[in-house]
């Protein structure tokens, strides 16, 4: 991936937060040894047990692939922390192009690397920085406060979203990674998703009406979901299909490990262009 300062960014970039965006919302995973999920569970309650385990998770690894509107097909590896809130991720667009994207979210700021590429074309410098309070001071909606406001979202809401649908039904068994599940799924309208939104406190409520957002914002007035929960009544893999005005949106997050320490570090400060910085020299 390259990036130009002048021109703006790339749009296999843009992918790239589109997609982080939907998956600040997923959630959360299976253990690798765990057993088949029970088949005896009615899928609704099913579905809110493997909701209710994710309260405690603060942290996830996992892959995605599929759609984003606009963008095309995406393919990521990353790993993100609520507590401390933290990302890295490493990504690719095929439509946008052959080149990957390697993101980081931490203290703050989201750090977009483009390695040699873009080294070329600032002066050796493969890393932009986007600082979410400093650029979402000048009123504008960066990419960084984008992430940052979709980020701390539970990784349970999305899951809690299939709760609101009135034809959820059991699939059957499926392997996923290895591991046996039992696949789920069903459709909900936003406006079900809107009343289901009002449950719970205010702060369940404002995280909720988040998550349903990024889905107006794209069109999307219905969804067909997916989850595949294990033996241990987690989510190991979840599915978001829909029709958008600018395509069809169809992502798939698979969850590979919960809980563990995911550590993000800053590119060195030799090797980065703040933006910021970039921008208050320009207006000088």
């Amino acid at each position: 991936m390259s990036f130009s300062v002048r021109g703006g960014r790339k749009r296999t970039a843009g992918a790239a937060l589109a997609a982080v965006l939907l998956a600040g919302g997923a959630v959360s995973c299976g253990s690798e040894k765990s057993d088949k999920a029970g088949a005896d569970m009615a899928p609704a309650a099913a579905v809110k047990k493997a909701a209710a385990k994710t309260e405690d998770l603060t942290s996830f690894t996992f892959r995605m692939k599929g759609s984003v509107p606009g963008d095309g097909r995406v393919q990521a590896d990353a790993a993100m922390s609520t507590k401390p809130l933290a990302m890295r991720m490493k990504m690719s667009a095929p439509d946008q192009g052959p080149d990957k994207v390697e993101m980081r979210f931490v203290g703050g700021a989201l750090y977009l690397g483009g390695g040699a590429a873009a080294a070329k074309e600032m002066d050796g410098k493969s890393w932009i920085k986007f600082d979410a309070k400093s650029l979402g001071e000048k009123g504008g909606k960066s990419p960084a406060s984008s992430l940052s406001g979709q980020a701390d979202n539970n990784p349970a809401d999305q899951s809690t979203l299939l709760t609101g649908s009135k034809d959820l039904k059991k699939v059957g068994s499926e392997s996923v990674g290895g591991v046996e599940t039992t696949r789920y799924t069903g459709t909900v309208s936003l406006d079900q998703l809107h009343k289901l939104a009002k449950d719970g406190d205010a702060a369940t409520q404002k995280r909720r009406e988040k998550s349903i957002k990024q889905y107006e914002d794209m069109g999307i007035k219905k969804l067909t979901m997916d989850l595949w929960v294990d033996g241990e009544d987690h989510t190991k893999q979840f599915r978001a299909r829909g029709k958008a005005d600018k395509g069809a949106l169809d992502m798939t997050v698979t969850f590979l490990d919960y809980n563990k320490p995911v550590h993000v570090e800053a590119p060195p400060k030799k090797l980065v262009m703040d933006l910021g910085e970039e921008m208050k020299g320009l207006q000088g």
